[in-house]
């Protein structure tokens, strides 16, 4: 079904000139080696008896995934249609409560840790990949349309009516009847089926998250959301964001607000702060190679920007998160 590993991820080093290659290796295998070995879970469709880089089905199929302690990962987006749970999931950090009538969403490379009751657990999940989904609605900015996706601001869950849930329900079977349809027309129903079910949700999810829904005046936005997924380790200023898009900070700025509701400062200061968590909580590094993977010029700036922005230091975090606090939001503040 799917392909496991022990997933470690390689960092980057300059290697100016000859002389300097050797210390420069041997320094990213040094940090390499700092992290801590996690599994991840890989989506071959090979494996999954599937044309596409999707599947949908029932719960049942993989049920020794979700019912697992064990840390881990995957390289694809899920969604959870739960009808009946209890249970929680630790995602991101934070502690998911997953009872019935719930629906998560899980972006690529996101930590998660279940806790669910087997006692009729009864729900229905929906894989794909990027590349894919991008390539499949014609459009490279389609997942970072989607609100509950690449979130860090609000909850990856929704709680939803039982009617709703029977829709998505039929809906996620609908599809997985056509993977398994060799027609001449499968794509076309696919697509609409997954497009609607999409869109539902995000619009469900606005609602709820009480977010803006509006139609965008350009995709600078969704843009700026992207480029923050790949550059967020070396780049850390608005400016540097402005360059790679070419437009000014304001007209970046108004894009941001117009469709997600927040700065692009905001954004980018989340981004920066749940890297740094990730490698509080899931490495072996120190404040200072957090600081010097993350281009802080002292670590004494990294542990004052956390301080800022969480109220409080890199160790009273680690300990609040290892004394299970990790489902409140560590007393953080507003980010500003």
């Amino acid at each position: 079904m799917f392909n496991t590993y022990s997933h470690e991820r390689t960092i980057g080093v300059e290697c100016p000139g000859k002389g300097n290659c050797r210390s420069a290796l041997l320094e990213r295998v040094a940090l390499i080696m700092k992290y801590k070995t996690l599994k991840t879970i890989k989506f071959l469709k090979t494996e999954c008896g599937v044309d596409f880089l999707l599947r949908a089905g029932l719960g049942q199929e993989l049920l020794e995934v979700y019912l697992t302690k064990e840390l881990y990962n995957t390289d694809f987006f899920e969604i959870l249609i739960f009808r009946k749970a209890q249970g929680s999931l630790l995602l991101n950090q934070k502690s998911i409560s997953i009872t019935d009538n719930t629906i998560v969403f899980i972006s690529p490379f996101q930590k998660r840790q279940w806790n669910l009751d087997d006692k009729d657990l009864d729900f229905t999940f929906l894989y794909f990949q990027e590349d894919f989904l991008n390539d499949f609605f014609a459009d490279k900015l389609f997942t970072y349309r989607l609100l509950y996706f690449y979130q860090l601001d609000r909850p990856l869950s929704l709680l939803v009516e039982p009617k709703d849930i029977d829709n998505a329900y039929r809906l996620l079977l609908e599809v997985k009847a056509e993977l398994k349809h060799i027609t001449a027309d499968r794509e076309h129903v696919i697509r609409s089926l997954l497009y609607y079910l999409l869109m539902k949700l995000n619009r469900e999810y606005a609602q709820q998250m009480q977010l803006p829904l509006e139609k965008p005046e350009n995709n600078y936005a969704y843009q700026f959301k992207k480029l923050l997924e790949v550059h967020i380790k070396d780049k850390q200023r608005i400016n540097e964001y402005t360059s790679l898009l070419g437009i000014s900070r304001i007209t970046l700025n108004k894009a941001v607000q117009a469709q997600f509701g927040v700065t692009s400062i905001h954004l980018l200061k989340k981004r920066l702060l749940f890297e740094i968590e990730s490698y509080l909580l899931h490495s072996s590094f120190t404040v200072a190679e957090i600081a010097h993977t993350l281009h802080f010029s002292e670590p004494q700036h990294l542990m004052r920007f956390f301080k800022t922005q969480t109220g409080m230091t890199t160790s009273e975090f680690i300990l609040t998160y290892q004394n299970g606090s990790n489902g409140k939001n560590y007393g953080r503040k507003a980010l500003s």
